[in-house]
């Protein structure tokens, strides 16, 4: 019953990063599913990433809910502790996130590598409490 209530909680960023993923697939990016999480590789998300965001500059992947987006399919592993972070704080990660950056930047740190969020996914990936990553199924569709 918590796992089907983590899913709601994040379900609308969730439903946001669907629609990110049907973008990548559609300009020709991949999509692979495992362990709950839609994985969406490459395509123009993949060219938005590598521009860059005000606050980090260049990012290898991004999490939107049980979706994860990244530059490539070797991006995207890291980025699983942070779909956790979603389970957690659902749509209200979208504000405290950037809001931890600004914290960061205030107090003199950076505002990505010193924000909250990225330390615990960071942590959480290096003593393994992330998300792991199963083996995924890739997504083939025909209407290429």
């Amino acid at each position: 019953m918590l796992r089907v209530l983590s899913y709601l909680w994040a379900l609308p960023v969730t439903l946001l990063g669907v629609l990110v993923a049907v973008i990548t697939r559609s300009s020709g990016g991949t999509l692979q599913w495992g362990g709950g999480v839609l994985e969406a590789a490459g395509g123009w998300p993949a060219w938005m990433l590598g521009r860059g965001f005000p606050f980090s500059g260049a990012v290898a992947a991004i999490t939107l809910g049980h979706v994860v987006v990244g530059v490539s399919p070797d991006a995207l592993a890291a980025t699983r502790a942070h779909v956790r972070q979603f389970e957690r704080w659902g749509v209200l990660l979208l504000v405290a996130y950037p809001l931890a950056g600004l914290l960061a930047w205030v107090r003199g740190g950076h505002p990505y590598r010193d924000n909250r969020f990225e330390r615990e996914a960071q942590m959480a990936e290096e003593t393994g409490r992330g998300l792991k990553r199963p083996n995924a199924v890739r997504i083939q569709s025909t209407w290429r």
